[in-house]
């Protein structure tokens, strides 16, 4: 699928992987919804990348929100077929029990309501609009992505929600992967390492070294844009179905 006048929604998109992915999208002619709740920066992102983007304030843990984001979308550009699910959030420092006592069961609920049910909620409503399209040359109507963590599969100490929360993201993808082939959908997930997002900008440069000592090759944190490189990969080539993509130079986390 191209990206050249074809309609993304970008959760998450007003910052880090989904700023990237906004602006290099926009770069390739896609128009792009940013999906976000952090509406200062949104509607700046927007402004400055003209007329082709549009911001739209949506939480994605709520079912209305979502709704009138997607109805906003299909309003200004008349179909959707691209969503790239960033939004996210980290799962806290916290053991499963430890000095604090037992891990905090609304943490727990909260990380797994934002990371994997909020991206499934907007991936299935934004499907349903995909649906409609007619598909294009290679039978294609609309192309998922999602974004897990390299945490799903080495999930360190005190990232237990994190790492379920990310670990369903892998799980579900091939189910959906094959749910979605009548339809001529397709589905995959980035499984980042270690990346300059907001989360570790705030670093220390030496903190930031230190983490990039265990990267093998480039030893050194991935910048938002390979990730963006790697979604518009993905949408293009249509062979890549119902995989997850590990993006972490062949770091694997310790203990």
């Amino acid at each position: 699928m191209k990206l050249q006048g074809n309609v993304a929604i970008v959760t998450g998109g007003a910052s880090g992987l989904g700023e990237a992915t906004v602006r290099l999208f926009t770069e390739k002619g896609a128009k792009v919804a940013i999906f976000d709740l952090d509406e200062e920066r949104g509607n700046a992102l927007a402004e400055e990348l003209g007329e082709s983007v549009i911001f739209c304030q949506v939480n994605v843990t709520d079912d209305t929100s979502i709704t009138a984001g997607i109805d906003r979308v299909m309003e200004t550009f008349s179909a959707i077929h691209i969503c790239v699910n960033c939004a996210g959030r980290g799962g806290g420092a916290t053991k499963t029990y430890g000095r604090k006592g037992r891990f905090p069961i609304e943490l727990f609920r909260d990380v797994i309501n934002i990371n994997l049910i909020g991206t499934f909620n907007v991936l299935t409503q934004a499907v349903e609009k995909m649906s409609e399209n007619e598909p294009n040359e290679n039978g294609e109507r609309g192309v998922v992505i999602n974004t897990a963590s390299i945490a799903a599969y080495e999930g360190q100490k005190g990232q237990v929600a994190y790492a379920a929360s990310k670990g369903g993201l892998v799980g579900i993808t091939l189910p959906i992967a094959r749910d979605l082939a009548s339809l001529g959908v397709r589905i995959a997930t980035i499984a980042p390492g270690l990346c300059e997002t907001p989360i570790l900008q705030g670093l220390a440069p030496e903190i930031k070294e230190d983490l990039a000592k265990d990267i093998p090759f480039p030893s050194r944190l991935a910048e938002p844009r390979e990730f963006a490189w790697l979604a518009e990969h993905i949408v293009f080539n249509t062979y890549i179905n119902g995989e997850t993509i590990r993006l972490d130079a062949g770091l694997r986390m310790k203990y």
